[in-house]
């Protein structure tokens, strides 16, 4: 094998590993902060909830549902997503107690994540 031939593989291999390893090829969309915090307890309800996401997002494959605590899903007027933001507008107020939040998305680079948290409204 001649120098050349063993430098250009030797190029290519690094190439190769560096695309294998590089966490920006293994990034999804996790949730990194909401609004309420998960766990929380507020002292009045909210009218909107804001989930954020480590990556930008779909809108069109993204959503949320709200259920409480008689399993009762939450009605919902208006989702909107801007880049990595999903802010979710509530129809109506929602009563005392204890709060499931089920989020789906999918990342721009096309994973399909989802989750849930809690939160309580005095």
């Amino acid at each position: 094998m001649t120098l050349t031939l063993k430098t250009w593989l030797g190029g290519a291999l690094l190439a190769a590993a560096t695309m294998v390893f590089s966490p920006a090829l293994w990034a999804h969309a996790h949730l990194k902060s909401q609004t309420p915090v998960a766990d929380s307890t507020v002292d009045a309800a909210p009218a909107t909830l804001t989930l954020t996401f480590s990556e930008n997002i779909e809108p069109a494959f993204s959503g949320v549902e709200i259920v409480d605590g008689a399993r009762q899903s939450q009605a919902i007027s208006k989702t909107s997503v801007a880049r990595n933001q999903m802010n979710v507008t509530l129809a109506n107020p929602l009563a005392s107690g204890r709060y499931l939040v089920n989020w789906r998305v999918l990342s721009v680079d096309g994973h399909k994540l989802k989750g849930s948290y809690r939160f309580t409204v005095k």
